[in-house]
């Protein structure tokens, strides 16, 4: 156990993209503290707002892993495939789903007002937009640099 432990402690790949999602995290949170005046611990491990930690946690993971060992080899194309589909599901399914739920809340609303069912609020906020993925990105690949 205490072997595992040790190899996690020199894992760079790893470290880097840890870093890089607890930065994108945190820059949620102080983001949010200005817009809204108040801290709310949902923007640190909630999904959504800018930068996007999947496009940073994806592109940190993949650009280190082309410096580390080669950006002409199999690792790296697997990373850099895994990022691009985890940064198309966070704009795109994952916006989607948002979307349907806000259609979804609406017509919860419609209907309690009516009388006829009590109110259950879905979670609105669960994909990224464009420039919040792009800006996920390349916050990410900065990151890998600056930790290499």
């Amino acid at each position: 156990m205490q072997e595992t432990f040790e190899q996690l402690s020199r894992n760079h790949v790893l470290f880097v993209t840890i870093i890089a999602w607890i930065t994108t995290q945190s820059i949620k949170v102080v983001i949010g503290i200005i817009r809204e005046k108040k801290f709310d611990f949902r923007w640190f491990v909630g999904p959504g707002g800018m930068p996007s930690a999947h496009a940073a946690g994806a592109s940190a993971l993949a650009t280190s892993i082309g410096m580390i060992y080669g950006f002409d080899k199999v690792s790296f194309a697997l990373a850099a495939a895994f990022a691009i589909v985890v940064m198309f599901d966070a704009q795109n399914v994952r916006r989607a789903a948002g979307k349907q739920a806000q259609i979804l809340n609406k017509m919860m609303e419609d209907i309690y007002w009516r009388g006829k069912i009590r109110d259950i609020q879905l979670r609105e906020l669960l994909g990224h937009t464009p420039i919040e993925v792009f800006l996920g990105l390349v916050l990410g690949v900065l990151i890998a640099i600056l930790l290499r």
